[in-house]
């Protein structure tokens, strides 16, 4: 299934998508889509809930986001183009969740921004607490796979000295969505066709199947030095063509539009504008 969240800014309902791809309001079966809900979504049929009203606003699939976990130079294509050796380990890092924002709200580059940079990413929704698991059993944490953009400011995260989040965790710079998708639906995490494209033209192509490490390793890996809690969710990484590695390197700009894709899981749009 393929839940997700509907209407304004800071008023969303909980709802999910009929066969036809039509929203059906969630809100009289649960409250939303909390991490406490995530560990027991309801096995309920689309068709019998009220059809939502419009073509509202989608936003953050998962209410009240615990945390945001991030993995760098998780593809080796990647590490190459940033020419930085593949690492021994996950890298990782943590975006803000004041970043969060709907898979098609606007994308604000901060005062100062230099180099607005996009990275469409496999987001991993946890739907069951982990602490300490084994790569055997990591995949039966997972509520469902999403779609992020981790949206970066290269000239903060490199330039400025300190940790990478100075880069990553702007205001705006976390759009999630459009919706989860729960595992039953995926087949196979490691088989996923990524896309990222800048005003009509292609610029990230990838695969999961690319992952140096794959979608078990980062939770089991991330499970032995915090726990995961419902709703938190994890960002693995992006394949090659981001930004920085294009030859000149070419930056985000106000005016510009990001199209994100992944294989199953739909589709965001964010336009560019400055702060």
């Amino acid at each position: 299934m393929k839940f997700l969240r509907y209407g304004p800014l800071g008023a969303e309902r909980p709802g999910v998508l009929d066969a036809q791809g039509r929203i059906r309001d969630l809100s009289g079966v649960i409250d939303d889509l909390t991490g406490a809900a995530l560990e027991n979504l309801p096995a309920i049929d689309p068709d019998s809930l009220p059809l939502a009203a419009g073509d509202p606003r989608l936003g953050v699939p998962v209410a009240g986001v615990g945390k945001m976990v991030c993995i760098g130079l998780n593809y080796s294509d990647h590490a190459a183009e940033a020419g930085m050796p593949i690492p021994d380990e996950p890298i990782v890092f943590m975006k803000a969740t004041s970043a969060l924002i709907g898979p098609n709200d606007d994308v604000v580059l901060p005062r100062g921004s230099q180099k607005g940079d996009w990275e469409v990413e496999l987001g991993i929704v946890i739907g069951k607490r982990a602490k300490y698991v084994s790569e055997a059993e990591a995949l039966s944490h997972v509520a469902g796979y999403t779609i992020v953009n981790d949206v970066s400011e290269r000239h903060f995260q490199i330039e400025r000295g300190g940790q990478w989040t100075k880069g990553k965790s702007c205001d705006t710079f976390g759009p999630v969505g459009p919706w989860i998708v729960t595992p039953d639906e995926v087949a196979d995490p490691q088989n996923l066709a990524l896309s990222c494209d800048v005003n009509g033209q292609r610029r990230q192509t990838g695969s999961t199947a690319s992952m140096i490490f794959p979608v078990a390793h980062i939770i089991s890996y991330l499970s032995h030095m915090m726990s995961l809690n419902p709703g938190d969710i994890i960002a693995t990484g992006t394949p090659p063509g981001v930004g920085s590695g294009q030859k000149p390197p070419q930056y985000l700009k106000a005016g510009d539009v990001m199209d994100l894709a992944i294989a199953g899981l739909g589709q965001q749009r964010q336009q560019v504008r400055a702060d």
